[in-house]
């Protein structure tokens, strides 16, 4: 892929958006007069790198380069898509949008990240109106999928190719209908917020027990279902219509302060700020970011298995950037990287999991010769009777590996396999195993031969395995 994508501002967002285009073989070129700007994002994309492929079960493209520049013009000459991420200062975006659209191609598209302003506000200052979008993410860019595309004046070319790239990276963009401040998602985290400032300032909660309030309640069933699919589950049988009897009237009771604010004075900053140190200040901010991202991938990995919410879009979009395995002497299964559910209190992969990866690899070669998804739905398929695994070397959360497989034995009802588990970085063998198959009917659950088709294939494969 020779794509580039321009990023624009640096900060916590433009460096989220540089470590998700580069992660997914884009060429990005960052343009932020701050000197710090190189360090910033380059601990960024250290923790990107670590946890976006621990999402996947298969490897993600080839890394694409990051180059920082000096000049704005550089940075935005020939690039497909740009995004904007400056300040969340009007004249400043204008600025920016007068002096990049001056350097850059009129088919590029220009995203913004911003949260406050609608498409109009930044189109109007602009010499090409209908080439500017609003593309809102939510951070961290890198693993959260969800950008607000709000299109205004955009031309319509412009948004459609906007959301086609948004979706080649794996986000998923949602197609806000009508420009409105603070768009759909912010308007509900600034219900949130106020309500929360409240609670605070009244002292009827701190910070941390607000947190719990949401992270061990609420939250798990947002994260998953959103809410109004909760709450159509509140009204059990009788559906949506009951929990709005049931639950309406309470809308008139003066529960909440959402369109009255607390004084935002030094009192009240300090006694938020005050909480949030005692609650974790005894973590660094790339040690919170670390827990962030882990807790995020194994909450999307486990939607993922379960082919729900964040999950689906997961798995889609790693059905996409999946590469066949090529015919080689041994058969590379697959790459992948270890995701951090997969380890154990020692710190290390566990030993369950070897037997999932060599699993998986086992499904590698049936579906490469043949025995797949369609074979299997048809009523065939092959059961492991024998495994024997050995763990020789420990492997880490984040580490990438890759597994061998060669056949041993292709033969009637019979196939042998023998993998191999090596770290990416250097071809240690980290684990092995001899692994033998059956083929069975899965209408009689019997052992049968192969249909002449796969064992045909299963054949040629031991015999090149074999030489």
């Amino acid at each position: 892929m020779n794509e580039v994508a321009a990023i624009v501002g640096g900060g916590v967002i433009g460096g989220g958006w540089a470590a998700r285009f580069a992660l997914m073989g884009w060429q990005v070129r960052v343009f932020d007069p701050d000197p710090e700007a190189e360090r910033k994002i380059s601990e960024v994309m250290a923790g990107a790198q670590r946890a976006l492929p621990m999402l996947y079960d298969t490897a993600l493209p080839a890394r694409g380069q990051i180059i920082f520049h000096d000049d704005l013009a550089d940075a935005v000459a020939g690039a497909t898509y740009i995004q904007e991420s400056v300040p969340e200062r009007l004249e400043v975006k204008s600025k920016v949008y007068q002096q990049l659209q001056a350097h850059c191609s009129p088919d590029a598209v220009i995203g913004s990240s911003t949260s406050g302003f609608k498409p109009s506000e930044l189109q109007e200052c602009a010499a090409r109106p209908g080439q500017i979008v609003v593309a809102h993410p939510f951070n961290p860019v890198y693993l959260l999928p969800l950008v607000e595309l709000v299109p205004g004046g955009a031309d319509a070319d412009t948004v459609a190719r906007a959301a086609d790239i948004l979706r080649e990276i794996g986000m998923y963009p949602l197609h806000v209908r009508a420009e409105i401040d603070a768009h759909i998602a912010d308007r509900f985290l600034e219900a949130v917020w106020r309500e929360a400032l409240w609670l605070v300032k009244d002292g009827i909660a701190t910070t941390e027990e607000i947190d719990n309030a949401i992270r061990y309640g609420f939250g798990l069933r947002w994260a998953q279902m959103g809410l109004f699919e909760t709450y159509r589950i509140a009204g059990g049988e009788a559906g949506m219509k009951h929990f709005m009897a049931q639950f309406g009237p309470a809308l008139k009771w003066p529960w909440t302060k959402l369109m009255d604010v607390p004084e935002f004075n030094d009192e009240l900053v300090d006694l938020i700020a005050d909480q949030s140190d005692a609650q974790s200040g005894h973590l660094s901010i790339r040690e919170l970011e670390r827990l962030r991202d882990d807790n995020l991938v194994a909450m999307m990995r486990a939607l993922r298995g379960q082919e729900a919410a964040a999950g689906q879009l997961l798995r889609a979009h790693e059905d996409q950037i999946r590469a066949e395995p090529e015919d080689g002497v041994p058969f590379v299964c697959f790459h992948r990287t270890v995701p951090v559910d997969w380890c154990d209190v020692n710190g290390h992969m566990n030993e369950g999991r070897y037997g999932q990866v060599f699993s998986d690899a086992s499904e590698a070669v049936m579906a490469h010769v043949g025995a797949d998804r369609a074979y299997i739905d048809a009523g065939n398929s092959y059961f492991t009777v024998e495994t024997s695994i050995k763990y020789l070397v420990e492997t880490l959360a984040a580490e990438e590996f890759y597994v061998e497989a060669r056949v041993l034995i292709g033969e009637g009802k019979k196939l042998k396999l023998y993998h191999e588990m090596k770290r990416s970085s250097d071809g240690t063998v980290l684990s092995t195993c001899d692994q033998f198959l059956l083929h069975v009917s899965l209408e009689t659950r019997k052992s049968c031969p192969p249909l002449p088709e796969v064992l045909q294939r299963v054949e040629v494969m031991a015999s090149k395995h074999a030489e």
